[in-house]
């Protein structure tokens, strides 16, 4: 095997092995995986996952993560959340508000829904 052939083989080898691990990773932080009482995958194609979401005061969603998407929300929401800062500031939604959201991983903490939220979350892929 000639020296590029090497090369090559060791690349290829390299790219195949961390596309598994990044794969990997992905899926033990979905968030339907993690929190399947959180979320539901209604619809999935490769443009785009649909989840519907429906939190309830005192839920848990382990450590998750969201590519960027766009959240309809199917019910007024209310919920506290604790700041950067490390203050408490209220976020609500009324039924039909429309966001987007940048990606994120975040979980572990109890949510404190003031009102049930029920929403759409439309990932982009």
């Amino acid at each position: 095997m000639t020296k590029f052939s090497h090369t090559a083989l060791l690349i290829l080898i390299g790219g195949v092995l961390g596309f598994g691990i990044a794969a990997a990773q992905f899926s033990a932080l979905d968030p339907v995986r993690v929190a399947p009482h959180i979320y539901e995958n209604v619809l999935e194609n490769d443009r785009v996952r649909v989840l519907k979401v429906t939190e309830r005061n005192g839920e848990t969603a382990a450590l998750h993560s969201h590519p960027d998407r766009l959240v309809v929300y199917l019910s007024p929401c209310a919920w506290m959340e604790v700041t950067g800062d490390g203050s408490t500031q209220m976020q609500s939604f009324k039924l039909g508000d429309t966001t987007w959201e940048p990606r994120i991983t975040h979980g572990g903490e109890t949510s404190h829904v003031v009102q049930d939220c029920s929403r759409l979350e439309i990932e982009m892929k």
